[in-house]
């Protein structure tokens, strides 16, 4: 068996050897039994007899040993006899007999939940928290995590200060994996106040010095929850910081695969709290025999903890590792020092001079890597360290590695009035233009036409000839685009061209590769998990029925809360100086800055959007010279416009014909077919440096405005004004029939407290928010925005904050919601992104809406659509869930739906049953149809739902619960 060969013929024989006396064959036999039962279901019933006899024996080895096999066993036929002797286990006067039982009961679970539950055995299970020995408290903590983690909604660990108390006691005794299962069941809990944050953080330092890593890391997880708790001034804070550093360096001794854990977790702590390392430097640096990973990993956390008191050591290092053998590692030094001089501003003109001699050295993987940073320090530090490019320049030809031939381009287009034979360089680069990689084809089209607009009269020829290839001869529609708005803009008005093309660039940010602040609080409570090590929450890479639950930190009390921290204030920025940031690709949030802020667009969105969306000139001029017919010149030669037939008829679609399939997986992100997106250029308005869209780019063939023969085609620039108020104000909604929740805490939001619920009243979607103001000075002009999201949920109206809200004041506010906005599939479907501006500050939150309040009115089906529907959706998109805890009659359950737009299509009895057929259609409309088995006297319902979108059955049951319950 043990080999790999099929012996489950002997079924029988070996069965008939579970009556003898010794253990060790009898060990054997049920390891067999473990392995075959499945296979032999029938056969295994046989065994039940033994099982009971030996839960009885009086060895306690025989009696855990049964209850072990018993619960490895997963054949549903036999899990009913062994209810018994699992009881009697669970009260044993052995604590190994009872630590195997605790365990057994979370294997049943697995097997038959509804079994466990009805025996009460997570009942006997709380009751193990409260148990003499240790490890039978560590095995039930053990075993009612995992129940809870299958079952997110139940509240299985009630963990108050006395259950606390007891498995802090508990800690100090048990064995090191029983120290895990407590330590990680503190994790999940919440002190009420500082001082017992405090006194449970004090009761677990001793375990950081455990030789057991996996211990170690579980405790500093513990530490690192409950220090948000804990106020920066208090003397134990700063006696915490210390002693978790030594901990954390100890693990770095281990072998290298240990290595790499520690490292990737001390990632996530130095990027939450860097002053728990700042003095660590050293550890991290590389040593020759290191293996790859574990080098790229310690060079990132030494940028990290790279600090103006540190910097000359840190770039010695680095340094000596660009002249390395193995050249990923050389890459990424090279990038680092970049790092070094982009975040410590201090030493940017010695890690330039170290990058010019690393270019010296000719070596060709390094000066690419080289020039890409280099850029980067330009855009950092402009108008600073020019007088390099002479150098950079000479190494032109040597550069084959796409990136690096981008950023050269960029350098060439963005300084070519200091360069002499810029126009060569470029024209050199355009020789081979369709060979290209998409990047570098952008990039040298942005920079000849930086070129032209600074050098007009000697490059029209080069402009000329780069449109044509990037419009007419491109397959790549992101380049073609980009050259359309770039050929209209430079046709119609070269001045407004020359206002967004050379706009003033904002600087970018220190830290680009920063984990989002969410996500990074998220990773923080599963350190020492799969999660820590992926850097993504485990909802992104489990799969299975299990629902992920998603953890946060605690929220600061009054006592703790400081006005900066490390991820608002990095080094080196002077108090209260707000730093420019590009949005990195992993942030969530990120695009949230890319749209409008004024109110949605309703109707066609192209004439009327200059006066809803108060278009303002940010191009100097006024609208009406963006619209004028003849272009106003820039001592250039006029621009011919590209020829309409040229242009693709679907660029001037609107936007928002129609929602794309949103449960499309292939397509990434929802945008809208059939519509038009423009490419993007930095603009600067009043919510600091955004992504204002060039709208409109290409009018549509034959639309009035689109090129004719006899005239250059127009194009009309709506620069979105950012608009925060208007006459007309949000109708009320009623009141909210859910309690507000607070979305958005003062501490998170400068003194701004945004707690809210939705509601549906007459069709009408609303966000009933209540607004207070905890800060010490007025706040005033109020703006809202969301996040692109999966039903296009949108602000109806601009937020109307009607008065100057001052400190200690409160306002309600109900804001009507339209699902006419961008769409796009998010996880959890339900979830919401929203930035509120007042003039304070941006500030960012995320919430879950109810999915009821998208249940449309018109969604009764005719019964025989019904049927025909029903029977039309595969079987594999049926999904089945128990309503528990429900006391209502069939007629209550009916009732209570069609008021949320549930409706009732038929109704029958059988055996004794109600069944209820009943449809839902959601406001994007998809349909989900759900039939609902009512036992009279029993508060348990099953609900069984069909829809062509499964992805939604998980928040339809959830809306079922919530509106049943309530």
């Amino acid at each position: 068996m043990t080999v790999g060969k099929d012996v489950s013929a002997l079924f029988p024989d070996v069965v008939n050897c579970m009556q003898t006396d010794n253990l060790e064959l009898k060990k054997l036999v049920y390891l067999y039994l473990m392995n075959y039962a499945k296979s032999q279901p029938d056969m295994a019933i046989m065994a039940v007899n033994t099982f009971v006899k030996d839960c009885e024996d009086p060895n306690p080895l025989i009696r855990a040993l049964a209850v072990r096999t018993m619960g490895c066993i997963r054949v549903d036929k036999i899990t009913e006899y062994l209810c018994e002797p699992l009881r009697k286990c669970l009260k044993d006067e052995d604590p190994y007999v009872r630590k195997t039982a605790a365990v057994c009961v979370a294997k049943l679970h697995d097997i038959n939940a509804q079994l466990v539950e009805d025996q009460g055995f997570l009942d006997t299970l709380k009751d193990l928290i409260s148990d003499s020995n240790p490890m039978v408290v560590a095995n039930a903590v053990a075993a009612l995590s995992e129940i809870a983690e299958s079952h997110p909604s139940s509240n299985l660990l009630d963990l108050n200060p006395q259950s606390i108390n007891k498995l802090l006691t508990a800690l100090n005794e048990c064995t090191e994996w029983g120290q895990i299962f407590i330590l990680d069941c503190l994790a999940n809990y919440t002190p009420k106040d500082d001082r017992e944050a405090q006194s449970i953080c004090e009761r677990v330092t001793p375990r950081l010095s455990h030789a057991n890593s996996a211990v170690v890391l579980s405790a500093v997880k513990v530490l690192m929850k409950f220090m948000e708790m804990l106020s920066k001034d208090l003397d134990y804070y700063g006696t915490l910081l210390k002693k978790l550093a030594p901990p954390l360096v100890t693990l770095l001794s281990a072998e290298p695969e240990l290595q790499y854990v520690a490292l990737r977790n001390i990632n996530l702590i130095v990027q939450k709290r860097p002053e728990v390392l700042k003095h660590e430097m050293k550890v991290f640096f590389v040593k020759y025999n290191d293996p790859i990973y574990v080098k790229l990993e310690k060079l990132d956390i030494m940028i990290r903890l790279a600090s103006q008191a540190n910097i000359a050591q840190v770039l010695a290092e680095l340094k000596e590792y660009a002249t390395e053998v193995d050249v990923d590692f050389v890459r990424k030094a090279v990038r680092a020092i970049g790092r070094c001089a982009i975040k410590v501003e201090q030493s940017a003109e010695r890690c330039v001079s170290t990058l010019l001699d690393l270019i010296q050295t000719k070596v060709n993987y390094v000066v690419q890597e080289a020039i890409v940073v280099i850029k980067d320090i330009f855009r950092k530090y402009p108008n600073k360290y020019e007088s390099v490019i002479a150098t950079l320049c000479e190494n032109l030809d040597s550069l084959d590695e796409p990136e690096a031939r981008a950023a050269m381009i960029w350098i060439v287009g963005e300084y070519a009035e200091r360069i002499d034979n810029a126009d060569e360089l470029l024209e050199s680069f355009l020789e081979g233009f369709h060979d290209e990689s998409t990047q570098v084809q952008l990039q040298l089209l942005t920079a000849i036409v930086k070129l032209f607009l600074k050098k007009p009269t000697e490059t029209q020829e080069l402009v000329q000839q780069v449109l044509s290839l990037a419009t007419q001869d491109s397959d790549n529609p992101d380049l073609r685009d980009r050259g359309y708005i770039y050929w209209r803009l430079l046709s119609t008005d070269p001045v407004a061209a020359k206002e967004v093309v050379l706009a003033e660039k904002p600087l970018i940010s220190e830290e680009t590769d920063l984990i989002e602040p969410t996500l990074l609080d998220e990773l923080i409570c599963y350190i020492g998990t799969l999660a820590s090590v992926y850097h993504k929450p485990p909802s992104a890479f489990v799969e299975g029925g299990r629902g992920v639950v998603h953890k946060s930190l605690p929220p600061r009390t009054a006592s703790s809360e400081s006005t900066e921290s490390p991820e608002t204030a990095p080094a080196g920025a002077p108090p209260g100086e707000q730093l420019d940031a590009v949005p990195t690709q992993g942030d969530l949030l990120g695009d949230l800055l890319n749209l409008d802020l004024g109110p949605p667009v309703s109707g066609p969105p192209l004439a009327a959007s200059a006066v809803q969306m108060g278009a303002v000139d940010l191009l100097g001029g006024g609208l009406d010279s963006l619209m004028g017919d003849e272009p106003e010149g820039i001592g250039a030669p006029s621009f011919v416009a590209p020829p309409a037939a040229a242009v693709p008829a679907n660029l001037g679609a609107p936007m928002g014909s129609g929602l794309s399939d949103l449960f499309d997986l292939t397509s990434g992100v929802g945008t809208l077919s059939g519509s038009y997106v423009a490419p993007k250029a930095r603009l600067r308005s009043g919510f600091g440096h955004t992504e204002a869209s060039l709208s409109r780019a290409a009018p549509a063939v034959g639309h009035p405005e689109a090129g004719t023969p006899g005239r250059p085609g127009r194009v009309l620039l709506l620069i979105p004004r950012l608009t925060w108020s208007s006459p007309g104000g949000p109708g009320r909604c009623g009141p909210s029939e859910s309690p507000l929740q607070v979305w958005l805490p003062a501490m998170k939001a400068k003194g701004l407290e945004i707690s809210g619920t939705f509601t549906r009243q007459a069709g009408t979607i609303s966000m009933d928010l209540q607004l207070t103001n905890k800060a010490l000075q007025v706040m005033t002009d109020f703006a809202i925005q969301f996040n692109r999201n999966s039903f296009g949920l949108a602000p109806a109206a601009p937020l109307q904050v009607h008065a100057p809200l001052s400190p200690t004041q409160t306002v309600e506010i109900s804001l009507p919601l339209s699902t006419a906005g961008s769409v796009m599939k998010t996880e959890p479907l339900n979830s919401l992104q929203v930035a509120v501006k007042n003039n304070i500050d941006v500030f960012y939150f995320s919430t879950l809406y109810p999915l009821h309040i998208l249940f449309v009115e018109d969604g009764k089906m005719d019964r025989q659509m019904f049927l025909a529907t029903w029977k039309d959706i595969p079987n594999e998109n049926e999904a089945q869930f128990q309503i528990r805890d429900c006391p209502l009659n069939a007629e209550a359950v009916s009732s209570r739906l069609q008021s949320s737009n549930i409706f009732t299509v038929a109704r029958r009895n059988v055996e004794g049953q109600d069944m209820l057929y009943q449809s839902l259609k959601l406001t994007n409309g998809i349909w989900v149809l759900a039939e609902l088995r009512i036992q009279p006297g029993n508060p348990s319902f099953t609900l069984s739902l069909k829809c062509r979108a499964p992805e939604v059955s998980q928040h339809v049951y959830q809306a079922y619960e919530t509106i049943l319950k309530n």
